[in-house]
This record gives C-alpha cells, sequence and structure tokens, in this order.
C-alpha cells in the first residue's frame, strides 16, 4: 500500500522541514509525502489521489486566497474518511473551536511539536495497514517460527514471506518484527493476535 500524507502550506520553507523531520521515514517509504502551497492545489491533490492511500492532510489555516477553514470544509466534502489536521501560528480557543466543529481532527500551533505530529501520523499509519491486511491470520507455528529467530534480529518482509507468505501484502515498513521486546507498533495485527501462541517472544 502507498500511503500518502498530503502537508498544505503557503510557506515554500515548509517542505524542506518536513522533509528533513521525517527523511527516514521516507527513505524506508513508509508513507510518502505530498506538498501543496495552496488550498486550490491541495484539493486537486486530493482528487488526483488514484490508487494511493490518502492517510492525512496537514494543512495551515491562515493562507491567501482560500483559507485553511475553507480548504477543511471542501476536503471533508470530498474525502469525509480522512482525517485532517489543522496547523496555525494562533491557537486561540476561538480558532480551535471553528476548527473542530468543521471536522478538523486537531489543532497544531507552530512551531509545530514535531513529536506530537509524529505519534499523530504513526497512529494513522498503523491504522491504515492494519485495515489493508488479509482478514485470515497465518498459522500460529509459522508465526512462532519467525518470532523466534537469532536474538536481535530484524525480519524483513522479504525474508519473513518465505515463510508466512501472507506478509507479502503487507507493505514493507511495517511487515517487520523487531526482537525482543519490540515496541508493538512495529506489529502488523495479525502478528500481536498470535502473542500468547508464541511464547519465546515478549512483545
Amino acid at each position: 500500500m502507498n500511503m500518502l500524507i498530503l502537508v498544505v502550506d503557503d510557506e515554500a520553507d515548509v517542505e524542506v522541514l518536513f522533509r528533513q523531520q521525517f527523511r527516514r521515514d521516507l527513505r524506508a517509504d513508509r508513507f510518502t509525502m505530498e506538498f501543496a502551497q495552496s488550498a486550490p492545489m491541495a484539493l486537486q491533490c486530493i482528487a488526483d489521489v488514484g490508487d494511493r492511500s490518502l492517510i492525512l492532510v496537514l494543512s495551515d489555516i491562515n493562507m491567501p486566497g482560500m483559507t485553511g477553514l475553507e480548504l477543511l470544509r471542501k476536503a471533508k466534502a470530498m474525502r469525509p474518511d480522512v482525517p485532517i489536521v489543522m496547523i496555525t501560528a494562533y491557537g486561540d480557543a476561538e480558532t480551535k473551536r471553528k476548527a473542530l466543529e468543521s471536522g478538523a481532527e486537531a489543532l497544531l500551533t507552530k512551531p509545530i511539536d514535531f513529536g506530537a505530529l509524529r505519534s499523530e501520523i504513526d497512529t494513522r499509519v498503523e491504522r491504515a495497514a492494519h485495515l489493508s491486511f488479509p482478514r485470515n491470520l497465518p498459522d500460529f507455528a509459522a508465526v512462532q517460527n519467525v518470532a523466534t529467530g537469532p536474538e536481535g534480529d530484524q525480519l524483513d518482509a522479504r525474508r519473513a514471506r518465505q515463510i508466512v507468505p501472507e506478509v507479502a501484502t503487507a507493505p514493507p515498513s511495517v511487515a517487520k518484527l523487531r526482537l525482543p521486546n519490540t515496541a508493538s507498533r512495529w506489529l502488523p495485527h495479525r502478528f500481536r493476535l498470535a502473542h500468547d501462541a508464541c511464547s519465546a517472544c515478549s512483545w
């Protein structure tokens, strides 16, 4: 699955900043980012998503021409399933109220707390990946064979699919097992369900 995050801001340096902050995720193809410098450009991007999975829109509020709040209403009408987080330099109660009433998932203030933003993105990536997985779980014994690799081993999708073919359908950034004592957010949902059947793992 090609997961897409759309960032909307009229300031040209925003793209450089975001690409720097999320460079490891982008290099690993965990998701892709597109940037629009106006609300009309953003609406066109949303319309042209194609077979990519748009998992999140991040938009500035104060932009020339069509504002971020206007974009929010139009974007939600086009894609009510896509969460939109608004960004503003003015985090007053009235701005927050308008954003949330118009359908925003949350409101971030500038300078952006990239730790909080990363948590939001991690949530969206995991949720989208989970929804894309086949509903049939692999055999628990196969999962155990994968999970009981060498101490500290990291099994990527290419290696894991040799034992569990269903892993081939998962995004490479998600179809990954980190052992031992892995953070569960890196594991596909079907592997977490196999937790009780795998005594060798500290998930």
